[in-house]
């Protein structure tokens, strides 16, 4: 048996021996390093640029060297590879620079005369929407007058830095009409189609290497695209291979981050605590470009009325367009900052009713055939008053809740669920594909999936060992490489254990039958080598109505119950967290102490976004954009968090999982702000640092 055991991590040995390779460990004969100038303006023209250095040696890149279109093909292709004309957000890259002597590179000094423009910083102000969105079911006025009490509020989170470990590093090689991209990244076929583009070549002339990642939680979902199409610009027109790495400084600076919100919430509630009907509205922060906003828009507005059955609802979702540099993905997609605003306020319903907040969830949880939002019918294993119930046991919540009254502890929870795989049709549009091929050792997965720490290779294997009925160690993965592995999508959305995992498993299933008696090395030593491949297919059932937002927006979801604990310092109003129960249905773990290991990062991820992590915007450009003021949790700051799987496997799932990468990240800012209320503060707004405390606890007394 390979699937539910803790076996070894494929990528384990080498990580711990130090022989792992990750893209700034390599080097290329006549190698030279790049780097991007940047705008210092938000807004304005470009009149002229001016080259202040001896410029023998260096390689120099505008957008008049681009041969291709210059866009950063994604979703709206408005978002230019190097600015020409006109800068839309402080960082804009405008020239690329390169040369073999890095302290060279970095002496140069290139001047940029502009003319300033004014600079809309603020969302509320904005009028250019990229994605307007309307969720619709039931009737609002037949809600409202059904309510005995209508609450409204209105709620804030800010942007988050990913800050993966390892910053944004791609190394670019011309090759004979093409050129190879070495990189942390997390989708090398989002790069592939970005380049094609750019660079107007021909598929088989790109060929993108997805190096060993050092993390990645969606920042290095599209943001590569940018900095291998600077890389391969620079190496194409030098004819020598380039690296550009970026300092944690200009990582910062330059790349995507969470989508600051606004959710406004009007809700009618019955007194027994039946909600009748919630209005919604959901304004995010898109920056100066698309990039993803409208997908993580979708996401959000999905998720805003939360696990709970609610017959009239209206979701109203506009991502806008400002002066600041575009944000993009990051883990939970626009969800978290939806059910951030949604659990806080069922807080507030509970406490306006005078009713125990687990009572209020008990009664309005949605149960296995119940419709959400979206008109979706949830399956059997829908899981929401399981987890609830089992997180309220396991923290004794309410024992706690009565004792900590009047004290300085309090102690808060919050219900969670989140799609997985990719939202309505976009599994069928992404079409990915999966192969395996047996070698003379046993079987060779080929996915284009990407090992960025949280365990793909390894749980891949174990799903394609068991499948097969041969040991794990049989079972060989590698690093995507576009000449060798098929398009499988991209490594984000909950998708690759339950989508590529499943493709992977129909591979084996196959090619079990294609062997007969024989092992995978009998197989090689008699016929040389087999391929077998499979592409998604869609469960039968499932429909989606793109327009009108309607029906199954996700073939299932995962659920989560989190229950934080924490002291607040009466003098310095600092939170100490100390400790959360986190209860999560992931289906099946294939790996469980990799899965523990997810919701454990994914809590800490999500305390940050909670408490500590504050990106602040001055002039359109982050302020503090270095280690020693953008604070994150570190292992002092990070309470024990007693993780619990209640599984409820999802019959079209491998071995029935379901997503887990984005569950965890969902439900601990709200769990942490219901346990300040039940200290008596009326926050509604992250991070709660001790200065918003402390001015919502001045504005109480």
């Amino acid at each position: 048996m390979a699937v539910g055991r803790n076996v070894a991590r494929k990528d384990g040995f080498p990580k711990v021996a130090g022989s792992a390779l990750y893209t700034d460990d390599l080097a290329f004969p006549g190698m030279l390093y790049g780097r991007s100038i940047r705008s210092p303006l938000a807004h304005g023209r470009i009149e002229a640029i001016e080259l202040d250095f001896d410029r023998t040696g260096f390689t120099i890149v505008d957008c008049q060297d681009i041969p291709g279109r210059n866009v950063v093909t994604l979703l709206g292709d408005d978002q230019p590879c190097l600015a020409a004309g006109q800068v839309l957000h402080v960082g804009e890259p405008i020239l690329l620079l390169a040369h073999a002597d890095r302290e060279r590179l970095l002496e140069a000094r290139v001047e940029i005369r502009f003319q300033e423009m004014p600079a809309l910083l603020n969302l509320l102000e904005s009028d250019h929407s990229f994605k307007d969105i309307l969720i619709q079911k039931g009737e609002l006025e037949a809600g409202w007058s059904r309510a005995d009490t209508i609450i409204e509020g209105e709620y804030r989170t800010g942007h988050q830095e990913q800050l993966y470990i390892e910053p944004n590093v791609v190394i670019a090689v011309p090759e004979e009409g093409g050129v190879t991209i070495h990189g942390s990244l997390q989708c090398p076929y989002y790069v592939h189609k970005a380049l094609r583009v750019l660079l107007d070549l021909p598929p088989e002339r790109i060929r993108v290497v997805a190096r060993e990642t050092g993390g990645g939680f969606g920042g290095k979902e599209e943001y590569p695209s940018m900095i291998a199409g600077h890389a391969a610009l620079l190496a194409l027109k030098a004819g020598r291979p380039v690296k550009l790495v970026y300092d944690r400084e200009e990582d910062m600076i330059a790349t995507t981050k969470r989508h600051p919100s606004i959710c406004r919430i009007r809700s009618g509630v019955q007194d027994d605590g039946t909600l009748t009907a919630l209005d919604i509205e959901v304004l995010i922060d898109g920056g100066a470009y698309v990039t993803l906003s409208p997908v993580v828009l979708s996401r959000g507005v999905i998720h805003a009325s939360g696990p709970y059955r609610c017959p009239n609802v209206r979701i109203q979702g506009r991502a806008l367009r400002t002066n600041t540099p575009p944000n993009g993905a990051f883990r939970g997609f626009g969800a978290p900052q939806t059910q951030f605003a949604l659990e806080v306020h069922m807080e507030r319903i509970a406490e306006q009713l005078r009713m125990d907040p687990v009572q209020l969830r008990r009664i309005n949880a949605l149960r296995p055939g119940d419709r959400n939002a979206t008109g979706q019918v949830m399956g059997p294993d829908c899981s929401a008053l399981e987890v609830l119930e089992e997180a309220v046991r396991r923290s004794d919540f309410h024992r706690k809740r009565r004792n900590h009254s009047g004290s300085l502890r309090g102690i808060g929870l919050s219900l969670i669920y989140h799609g997985s795989g990719f939202t309505g049709s976009g599994e069928v549009a992404l079409n990915s594909e999966a192969a395996l091929e047996v070698t003379e050792a046993g079987v060779r997965i080929l996915v284009a999936s990407t090992e960025i720490g949280q365990g793909t290779r390894t749980m891949h294997a174990q799903i394609v060992a068991e499948t097969l009925g041969i040991p794990y160690e049989q079972v060989e993965t590698d690093n995507p490489d576009t000449a060798r592995v098929p398009d499988s999508g991209p490594t984000v959305a909950s998708r690759t254990c339950m989508v590529v995992g499943g493709i992977l498993k129909r591979c084996a299933e196959q090619l079990k039958e294609r062997l007969g008696d024989r092992s995978p090395q009998q197989y090689f030593a008699e016929h040389g080598s087999l391929k077998v491949s499979r592409r998604y297919q869609r469960p039968e059932g499932l429909l989606w109505d793109e327009e009108h937002y309607r029906g199954d927006a996700y073939a299932t979801f995962a659920y989560s119950c989190v229950v934080s604990e924490l002291e607040l310092d009466p003098d310095t109003y600092q939170v100490k967290p100390l400790r959360l129960t986190a209860v999560q249905d992931i289906g099946k773990a294939i790996h469980p102490i990799l899965a523990a290991g997810q919701i454990e990062g994914g809590t800490a991820q999500g305390l940050g976004y909670a408490l500590l992590e504050e990106v602040v915007m001055q002039g359109g450009v982050m302020a503090n954009a270095q280690l020693t003021n953008y604070l994150i949790p570190t292992t002092m700051d990070t309470p024990p968090i007693d993780v619990h799987f209640v599984n409820r496997p999802y019959q079209e799932g491998p071995f029935g999982a379901k997503g887990v990468g984005e569950l965890p990240i969902d439900g601990p800012a709200p769990s942490l702000v219901n346990a300040l209320r039940h200290l008596g503060l009326d926050l509604r707004s992250i991070p709660a640092t001790p200065e918003r405390i402390m001015e919502v606890a001045c504005a109480s007394v």
